[in-house]
């Protein structure tokens, strides 16, 4: 009898040990994913487009072009990101892009210095239609999916209705030559893109705010009985988002050298897509943006080399969603586990 008690109890031993290693395996996976996925992703692609084409991809000037169009997408996922960290997304930042380049072009033309005009259409006006995605989600209490598919519509539709649906140019030259210009050397924009992101980065890590909105995003039932009032930092979230989608809509501006009423279509899919990549949980309350912005980096990869191979732009929202689809279900297999 003891012989057989002995049996089981190696046995029982055995399957725990193995169970504990199965386990801690999975956890290792998941963290190994979350520290170093995004990464070895941008690497990767890095690797395999200096493949495809060595005398274009990794010259000076290319390398610099990448950085150059991932500078708008990268401000819009920033403002993303705090959207979906707690589990909720922003759609309406391709049209906040385009009616606050717009305003802020009219501004200009009307007389207004540029410096003002970036101000007020710019960064004003995109806090402004933040803060009604904010209230709009709060009054309502409908998600937030719902209300900025709403308001992406209004947004365009407001965009085309004051520009009739014309572009606006012929404003005063300096601020193409400050906004799109080089400084030592670096593009203007990549400068700009590298100061939101910071600023945000030292928001989300090392502030109250911060801390509440990765609560809220992590469990908002045990965030409002913590005392963190729900509604205030739901609106903080959108404001935060459309701030940056009307820095990212002056830069626009200020690259093209008009204001365009169909600027940044589809951009909301590149944003999103840039913040799940960079590890983001769709399901909220886990992501960073140093993460976002390597997210971010990618996108603007994957465009670089797709052009170099002169592959079509259609494939490239093909790219676009699967990557989305892989990337969540990624954070789901191995996010969640952990």
């Amino acid at each position: 009898m003891n012989m057989e008690k002995d049996d089981m109890t190696t046995q029982a031993n055995a399957a725990t040990l193995t169970a504990g290693t199965e386990q801690k395996a999975k956890l290792g996976l998941g963290s190994l994913w979350q520290k170093y996925g995004t990464l070895g992703i941008l690497i990767l692609l890095v690797v395999i487009s200096s493949a495809l084409s060595p005398q274009f991809f990794l010259t000076r000037d290319n390398l610099v072009q990448v950085l150059l169009q991932s500078s708008v997408m990268i401000l819009l996922a920033c403002g993303v990101f705090f959207t979906i960290l707690i589990a909720g997304i922003d759609l309406s930042v391709g049209s906040m892009l385009a009616l606050t380049g717009m305003v802020s072009a009219q501004l200009m033309v009307a007389g207004m210095p540029f410096w003002l005009a970036i101000l007020l259409g710019g960064v004003l006006l995109g806090a402004m239609l933040g803060a009604i995605n904010g209230v709009l989600v709060n009054v309502t209490q409908l998600h937030p999916f719902i209300i900025t598919l709403g308001t992406m519509a209004i947004y365009r539709g407001v965009t085309l209705i004051i520009s009739d649906a014309r572009s606006v140019f012929g404003f005063d030259p300096r601020f193409s030559d400050i906004v799109a210009g080089r400084l030592l050397g670096i593009p203007v924009p990549v400068l700009i893109a590298v100061a939101v992101s910071g600023f945000l980065y030292f928001l989300a890590r090392f502030t109250k705010l911060g801390r509440n909105i990765y609560a809220l995003g992590g469990n908002a039932q045990a965030a409002w009985f913590s005392g963190i009032n729900i509604k205030l930092h739901t609106l903080m979230v959108f404001i935060i988002s459309g701030v940056c989608a009307g820095v990212a809509g002056v830069v626009t501006v200020a690259r093209t050298g008009a204001a365009e009423p169909n600027a940044g279509t589809g951009f909301e899919t590149f944003a999103i897509a840039s913040a799940i990549i960079g590890g983001t949980s769709f399901f909220g309350g886990r992501g960073a943006v140093t993460g976002v912005v390597v997210g971010g980096l990618i996108i603007g990869v994957i465009n670089n080399i797709l052009n170099i191979m002169n592959v079509q732009s259609y494939y490239q929202q093909i790219v676009m969603g699967a990557l989305i689809i892989g990337a969540v279900t990624a954070d789901k297999l191995f996010g969640r586990k952990k």
